[in-house]
């Protein structure tokens, strides 16, 4: 791979800023896609006249794409260069926009979601990988930062933009407002972006069988998860998706470590700091995707919000995270990346904590300041820790560690979604039994939990209750026990970023 003469200067061009800022808008454009989407499936799934089951491969299919691509980026970075691949992806995750929002039947609309998922899965880690290698080390943290923002404000915005559009004009321009951004970044970015010399004799070394191997074990790590909650984790499918993904993953690793030319390059695990980092990686992306995920399920569902007002609600964690990000990079150089790290996440942990006690009327006000803890944190836990992983690697071996470093986030949030949905399943119908055996008996705590009130229960005729009255109550006792199980949700969160706490001690700083 061709050097990059920028990278050895202390003054990056004004060409290279803005190549830079054009490579975060791709990388806005394809986190984005998946929040905004979300809030329009409903819409999309009555458009097509689809099962909800059927609904729920449209974001399925993205995220299998992408997590696929992820560990990619390496590999293609070496083959097209670091400029034809960021203008690659993103012209396809344009023309990809344009297909799914003028998809005439759902089989069509899944095609252009899986193009949507893999090049929006290399637009990720090519920002990061560009970090490294367009900037001398003393502006990383200032390019760390703002890739950073990027990445974690597209999901907190997502839900507030979908619905605006949803309600505002139809589906199909959540996949159109795609387009203008990318024809610029599309556009642009080659005349911003060094010239680097592309080797597709890299494709001729490929391993075919390593890939997919790899295709097959992210794909049915993904499916598993996704169905786990639902069919069970240990029902017959999720067990045979698991066990082959588990079986492929160890031929993988064995074949990628004795490879001459690997699909990915493993032994960079090796590093000490890199593990530890992309395991920190790990933990931020149960709690990063798993909060972004509940917020959105408590104020639909149990304070009954629309998809717009839901996104005002978020926004908090966003400002949160903009004021912060410039403090994150000054201070990172005054204590330390190890130091910011755990700071980092032991504020994320109190965050996470804090939600962990919201009642079932809780709203924009009770929200507000865990919202504003874990706004501070994020941009703790996501900065330091790229640069403790990412650091010490030479540019060649940046786009490959890169690319794994993203996957790991990936799979933390896929796999901390997974355990939400289960805990949602399992524990809302034990708390909705509870109540309704407690007020059977005439407990008027149970009452006063759920919002009913204690004159009515103390007042009600003997016997079983009448249709109407459990018409009337079933909502109530609905709300309060989903309510209770995503406090539930709350606490595991919490307690998995108190493991990315403990894990920071281990990881070695750059700087020491």
């Amino acid at each position: 791979m061709t050097a990059w003469p920028e990278a050895r200067t202390d003054a990056p061009a004004l060409a290279t800023w803005l190549a830079f800022l054009l490579m975060c808008l791709g990388m806005f454009m394809a986190i984005l896609d998946i929040q905004v989407v979300a809030t329009a499936l409903p819409t999309i799934q009555s458009a097509f006249a689809i099962s909800p089951e059927a609904m729920s491969w449209i974001q399925t299919a993205y995220l299998i794409a992408e997590v696929i691509a992820i560990p990619l980026t390496g590999l293609f970075a070496r083959v097209l260069s670091l400029r034809w691949l960021f203008v690659t992806a993103v012209s396809l995750f344009t023309i990809a926009s344009v297909g799914c929002a003028f998809s005439g039947s759902f089989a069509v609309l899944l095609i252009f979601r899986v193009m949507q998922g893999f090049t929006g899965g290399l637009l990720i880690p090519a920002v990061f990988s560009a970090v490294f290698l367009l900037f001398p080390s003393r502006f990383h943290a200032i390019a760390t930062t703002i890739g950073g923002v990027v990445a974690v404000l597209a999901p907190t915005v997502g839900p507030v933009i979908g619905g605006w559009i949803t309600q505002t004009y139809s589906w199909h321009w959540l996949f159109l407002i795609n387009v203008i951004p990318g024809l610029i970044a599309a556009t642009a970015t080659p005349f911003l972006l060094l010239r680097q010399d592309t080797d597709f004799g890299e494709l001729a070394k490929l391993d075919a069988f390593s890939l997919v191997l790899m295709v097959a074990a992210l794909a049915s790590l993904e499916i598993g998860l996704k169905e786990a909650p639902r069919q069970g984790w240990l029902s017959l499918i999720c067990m045979g998706l698991f066990l082959g993904s588990a079986i492929c993953t160890i031929l993988f690793i064995h074949r990628a470590l004795r490879a001459t030319h690997p699909v990915v390059q493993l032994w960079t695990l090796k590093q000490r700091s890199f593990a530890i980092g992309c395991a920190l990686s790990f933990c931020l992306g149960v709690g990063l995707y798993g909060s972004v995920y509940l917020m959105p399920v408590f104020l639909a569902f149990v304070r009954s919000h629309d998809a717009f007002e839901i996104g005002t609600v978020m926004l908090v964690t966003g400002f949160a995270q903009l004021i912060t990000a410039p403090f994150a990079a000054i201070l990172e150089s005054r204590i330390g990346a190890r130091s910011l790290t755990g700071v980092g996440f032991a504020l994320f942990a109190f965050g996470l904590g804090l939600s962990a006690f919201q009642t079932r009327v809780a709203d924009f006000d009770e929200m507000f300041w865990p919202q504003v803890v874990r706004g501070i944190a994020i941009m703790f836990c996501l900065l330091p820790p790229t640069r403790l992983a990412l650091g010490a690697f030479s540019e060649a071996q940046v786009p490959d560690a890169t690319g794994l470093f993203n996957l790991m986030r990936n799979l933390g949030g896929a796999i901390g979604i997974a355990l939400i949905d289960t805990i949602l399943y399992g524990r809302s119908g034990m708390y909705a039994e509870d109540f309704r055996i407690r007020l059977l008996a005439g407990d008027v705590t149970a009452a006063k939990a759920i919002g009913l009130s204690p004159g009515l229960l103390a007042n009600r005729p003997p016997g079983p209750p009448d249709d109407a009255t459990v018409a009337f109550v079933r909502p109530m006792i609905e709300k309060a026990s989903l309510a209770l199980s995503i406090n539930e949700t709350w606490a595991m969160l919490a307690c998995v970023a108190l493991v990315g706490l403990l894990l920071v001690p281990f990881v070695r700083d750059h700087g020491d």
